[in-house]
């Protein structure tokens, strides 16, 4: 590694959220570019640097500094150019000259041993000469935390997240608890923290590491779905990962509930067993609300008893009379589920394609609009609030726009002040809530959504409830109908233009455990038997690029390969590499940012693969001009990069709705390449083309539940790739991945205290 010493003669560019910055650093007499994290640097300062020399396509021979510390200067020269350089406010190249010439060589002695001194030097007051004591005080803090935290391997963006969480306090927390950083720093979880903690001493058994382990873990499990975990799984869980037994585990379960970072809460399996679940507080609590707030939605109206025989009748003239006026014509299921949103409080309507779900959501907007009520429609993401506005004629919005995100995050606040502007203090001002694709909502979105329902408000969930749990934890849709204590319609017949779709019948023959044709005589449905994944990837790239975009009258990008899995030959990861060299292949015309494995390259499609409420996006007319602006951006979110900055290292991606937001080099680990995206990362999107390759995995996975989502992702044509036994097993085999969650537990617990909440449909 080389090193180089010289002092800032220029800051050329510096991101004030990451550190990331280009210097023009003057050693000896050479100015040399140097690229890095300079977090706290200001020009004029003095610093050594480890690091390479690399060599850049446009700006040619730079320095990539690893790390880097801040020296005190060595001469009256290094001195004055410091300190006026503007690196401390209020003193600038005059007055830095008259500090110099009166303090020579003992300048800094006298800053920061005896400061009132500088009220010697005419224009400085005994009030300034205090103020510039004090920041060069605090800049010596910095750097000395800086030094001090780099002593344990912690990066220079990392240190500075840690100094602006604990300042001075930062010793006491590596020293005594470094695992509280996973618990209070962004970016800092239980694997980071733990090296930290070896690297200081910390004992493998230690309570407090135990304690970080278990929450840790419970938090894993979440990001698998899971609400909670019973007490045995999460202790084998937490052991394996921590190197220890059990028995060493248990005892700090019980001191976490004490603490109120963990409930215990038992649940009764049959007459004689019982599993202890294991919840961290903030889910037990979200699921709990959740139940309570269904509750008073629902108490909010009669009920079915308030409808009379004479009201029911011309409830049904009226629906009848809208039947007409709008030539939709309603089967009995749906003219029930239309009287059911109309009845009570909150009601849910669920079926799968072609079941008349669309016809049956405008037949109850309309109605409700003829009532002279207000309508919110809203979804989980921007594609099925898209789709939802193009079958209903209405405006509808993402679930997070709807109620308002703001994700502030000046004056440092940390990012538990993201919250939604519209809650249970200021609600929707609605008489109805229509949310769409409810199977993708999980329980936090759900919690959050509920406390924005006043009640008397009406709640209409629709989704269906075959699909594919959400991304996030719960499984709310699943639960709310299994509790009972919800109104529901399940709409089962297939209308006949939709039955001419094989997509549609071979779903629900997929759904019904029933095998499927795969004699490619359909219009579109089709399968190409291939067991040579080199066969599948050329079949692939020519489907994408020559026959289906002309087949579907659709573009390339519009042609959506999903697979079960992320890793493998017919992967996520690998299917990505491959594609992006066919469809977007690299040129002398496009810019392209290498990070991490990925190569990212302008015109490339890709996905945000997590909830990031702060980033903020902005639509811009075509004359450059800002129209709009908001925050967050969501997972599974997928857009087209438009712009690519060397210099800077940012990347700026086009979202669907015209949104674009500029990643900064550590964002990146937000995005993607979404050429081929997991088929659980789809659902709430509909597409023209959908290629499936399946040709083996794990069984858990490949399941009738995955199959059946992937095919009612496609709108136009299905296409299979790969194995007939592996598509036949996947029919098969009706087991998913279990998910621990108790949101029908909270809610069968009010209905026993209220026995009058039971409903039957």
């Amino acid at each position: 590694m080389d090193k180089l010493k010289g002092f800032v003669e220029h800051i050329i560019y510096k991101n004030p959220q990451n550190g990331y910055g280009v210097i023009n650093l003057k050693v000896e007499d050479m100015e040399i570019t140097c690229t890095g994290i300079f977090a706290n640097l200001d020009e004029g300062e003095s610093i050594e640097a480890e690091g390479s020399y690399i060599e850049h396509a446009v700006y040619g021979t730079q320095f990539k500094v690893e790390r880097f510390v801040v020296v005190a200067p060595e001469d009256k020269v290094a001195v004055e150019r410091y300190l006026g350089s503007g690196a401390i406010k209020g003193v600038g190249a005059a007055l830095a000259a008259r500090i110099v010439r009166r303090f020579g060589d003992d300048t800094f002695r006298i800053i920061e041993e005896e400061p009132h001194r500088l009220s010697e030097i005419k224009g400085i007051s005994e009030r300034k000469a205090r103020e510039i004591a004090e920041q060069v005080e605090e800049k010596k803090d910095v750097r000395e935390a800086m030094l001090f935290l780099q002593k344990y391997g912690i990066s220079n963006a990392l240190a500075l997240k840690i100094y602006k969480q604990y300042g001075m306090g930062l010793y006491k927390v590596m020293q005594e608890n470094p695992y509280r950083l996973a618990e209070d720093v962004s970016g800092v979880g239980f694997r980071i923290a733990d090296e930290i903690a070896s690297r200081i001493g910390i004992h493998t058994d230690s309570d407090y590491r135990i304690r970080s382990g278990i929450l840790y873990t419970l938090l894993q499990a979440g990001a698998e779905g899971h609400v909670f975990l019973p007490e045995e799984m999460l202790l084998d869980k937490a052991a394996e990962m921590l190197g220890l037994t059990p028995e060493q585990i248990e005892p700090q379960i019980a001191n976490l509930a004490i603490d109120k970072k963990l409930v215990i809460k038992e649940r009764k399996l049959d007459d004689t067993q019982k599993m202890t679940c294991i919840y961290g507080m903030s889910y037990y609590y979200a699921e709990l609300n959740c139940a309570r707030m269904l509750y008073e939605l629902r108490q909010a109206f009669d009920g079915a008893e308030r409808f009379t025989r004479v009201e029911m009748e011309r409830l049904e003239k009226k629906i009848k009379k809208i039947e007409d006026s709008s030539q939709m014509e309603l089967d009995g299921l749906q003219r029930k589920a239309v009287m059911e949103a109309v009845q009570n409080g909150i009601f849910i309507l669920s079926g799968g394609p072609g079941t008349g779900k669309t016809t049956t959501i405008n037949m109850i907007i309309r109605y409700f609009e003829q009532e002279g009520m207000d309508i919110f429609l809203a979804a989980p993401t921007g594609r099925a609030a898209k789709r939802m506005t193009e079958a209903t004629g209405f405006e509808a919005k993402t679930i997070h726009r709807l109620l308002e995100l703001n994700g502030d995050m000046s004056d440092d606040r940390q990012a538990s002040s993201v919250h939604f502007e519209k809650n249970e203090l200021n609600p929707l001002e609605a008489d109805v809530v229509i949310i769409d694709e409810m199977s993708m909502v999980d329980i936090h979105l759900f919690h959050a959504l509920l406390k924005a329902v006043a009640p008397g408000t009406r709640l209409v969930m629709v989704g269906d409830r075959n699909q594919l749990p959400s991304v996030g934890p719960g499984q709310v849709l699943k639960d709310l109908m299994e509790s009972g204590c919800i109104a529901s319609v399940v709409l089962s017949k297939i209308f006949r233009q939709a039955g001419e779709s094989d997509i549609v019948v071979n779903a629900h023959r997929i759904n019904e455990g029933k095998q499927i044709k795969l004699d490619n005589k359909s219009r579109d449905f089709f399968f190409l038997e291939r067991d040579n994944v080199n066969v599948i990837y050329k079949h692939m790239i020519q489907l994408i690029t020559g026959k289906l975009p002309k087949y579907v009258h659709a573009g390339m990008f519009d042609i959506q390969v999903l697979t079960p899995m992320r890793k493998g030959a017919l992967g996520v990861e690998t299917l990505n590499g491959i594609l992006q060299q066919y469809l977007n292949p690299p040129s002398a015309e496009k810019l392209e940012l290498a990070h991490g494995d990925n190569i990212f390259r302008l015109g490339d499609k890709v996905m945000q693969i997590k909830n990031n409420y702060q980033l903020e996006w902005e639509i811009v007319s075509k004359y450059g001009i800002a129209v709009d602006s908001g925050q967050g951006v969501f997972n599974g979110d997928v857009g087209i990069i438009k712009e690519i900055n060397e210099t800077a290292k940012t990347v700026v991606v086009e979202y669907d709705d015209m949104r674009r937001v500029t990643y900064p080099l550590n964002g990146l680990d937000e995005i993607e390449l979404a050429y081929a995206i997991t088929i659980h990362k789809s659902q709430g999107s509909e597409y023209p083309a959908v290629i499936m390759p399946l040709l083996s995995g794990p069984r858990m996975l490949l399941n009738r539940n995955l199959l059946y989502t992937g095919v009612t992702r496609a709108k136009s044509c299905v296409t299979i790739l790969g194995s007939r036994d592996t598509v036949e097993q996947m029919i098969a085999n009706e087991n998913e991945q279990k998910r621990y969650t108790g949101l029908r537990e909270r809610i069968c617990e009010i209905m026993d205290e209220d026995a009058g909440w039971a409903v039957r449909c």
